[in-house]
């Protein structure tokens, strides 16, 4: 038998296929959507190896639908449309066609709406594969015509299946002794493909009646066991702990968290969208630059690539963990929130809404409508809550950093808003 072992061990299944039961298994999510007689669209996110690229052949096998495989590293509007005509003349002769596009994310906002026609008339059923998070990278209109299935990396118990297996297609065991057979599950880091590819290179170095041991294996496959696994309860330490140390004014801590999960080979814009959120939630009025050293950050970042974009994400940390705290927008909004949700659609006061009809300017619209401009010190006092709402404080700043002054100037408001009201 030919070709690459991983190649070789593809499921001929859906059941067939390891590591994704809350998917394919009996009661999974994909099993009942092929029960149902109809296959929508739908996008799979998940991390390298999870069998995205697998389980979508096997939907057009299952339902007798053509498949076609694009990636979207290597294709252009002008190769998109060539896909979608071949779709249409298929669908005229009765054939639907699966389109499936692997990187999904890397067409850009455009690219990605251009598949929005040939997915509400019919033409294709979308299959999408992403490793980065649907929400940040795909476009909402598409998210809207597309359910979003997560591919879980996999677990030890799922990589030793895979290595029985290719053990039966091998016809031989693995040399490795226990430790090393270990050793070999954790540097896969969850990824199907990568334990059977290390396997290979193991069946390939071992000499007749060699048995590996750790050490041998290392010297085999040339790379270390992961620091920590991606997706799992490493990664939520690691970023919890950089988050704290952040919030805990220690940018030292911070830091070193940051190059650990670098260091691991976490995706740095991930990175960069949790100081983003750090400079909003922990810092926030506090001191306003921040958020702009944030973004600033990621962006740069986005535009250096690594290993020169590495060294904004570590300013952004140290700027972050060093500036004055303050969490009172983000307790504002959370309080706001919840007055939106649990005082329903109160109307403004009249006062302080457009009257573009007569109808509307009868109804009061618009009238007594102080101009802030036109007022002493800029500033009315006038009311802007809902009359059956009452004023409401949600904003309470702190007095620490640039909130000390937003706090004098809304005592001085609150102040001469009692005054100018009597």
């Amino acid at each position: 038998m030919g070709g690459p072992l991983a190649e070789r061990l593809r499921p001929g299944r859906l059941a067939d296929v390891v590591g994704q039961e809350h998917l394919t298994g009996p009661e999974g999510a994909l099993t009942r959507m092929l029960e149902s007689g109809s296959l929508g669209s739908v996008i799979l996110w998940g991390p390298p190896g999870s069998g995205k690229t697998t389980v979508a052949r096997l939907l057009a096998r299952e339902v007798d639908y053509a498949f076609e495989q694009i990636s979207a590293i290597f294709t252009g509007v002008a190769d998109l449309k060539k896909v979608f005509e071949a779709a249409r003349l298929r669908r005229t002769t009765g054939r639907q066609t699966l389109l499936f596009v692997d990187e999904i994310h890397r067409f850009n906002r455009a690219q990605q709406d251009s598949f929005l026609p040939v997915m509400e008339d019919g033409t294709i059923v979308l299959v999408g594969a992403t490793t980065d998070n649907p929400s940040f990278e795909l476009n909402a209109a598409l998210l809207s015509r597309a359910r979003v299935l997560t591919f879980r990396a996999h677990d030890a118990e799922s990589l030793g299946q895979l290595l029985d297996r290719a053990q039966e297609a091998m016809k031989r065991p693995l040399p490795l002794d226990e430790a090393a057979r270990e050793m070999l599950v954790r540097m896969a880091d969850g990824d199907g493909r990568a334990v059977l590819t290390l396997a290979e290179e193991v069946w390939r170095a071992a000499r007749p009646g060699e048995m590996l041991d750790g050490e041998g294996l290392r010297s085999v496959v040339q790379r270390r066991a992961p620091i920590y696994d991606k997706g799992q309860d490493g990664h939520y330490n690691l970023i919890s702990a950089l988050h704290k140390s952040v919030r805990g004014s220690d940018p030292d801590a911070a830091l070193y968290y940051l190059c650990r999960m670098l260091d691991a080979g976490e995706d740095p814009l991930y990175l960069g969208r949790r100081i983003v959120r750090m400079a909003s939630e922990d810092i926030g009025l506090a001191d306003p630059r921040a958020l702009l050293v944030a973004n600033a950050a990621k962006d740069a970042y986005d535009y250096l690539g690594s290993p020169e974009g590495e060294l904004a994400l570590a300013q952004a940390v140290v700027y972050l963990a060093s500036a004055p705290k303050s969490n009172a927008v983000y307790v504002a909004y959370k309080a706001a929130m919840r007055a939106a949700k649990e005082h329903g659609s109160l109307l403004p006061p009249r006062h302080i809404l457009n009257a573009p009809t007569k109808l509307m300017k009868d109804e009061g619209y618009g009238s007594g409508y102080a101009y802030d401009h036109d007022a002493p010190d800029a500033f009315s006092g006038q009311d802007y809550f809902p009359e059956a709402m009452g004023r409401v404080d949600f904003y309470k700043p702190t007095g620490r950093g640039e909130e000390a002054r937003i706090a004098e100037r809304m005592e001085r408001w609150a102040r001469l808003r009692q005054e100018r009201r009597r």
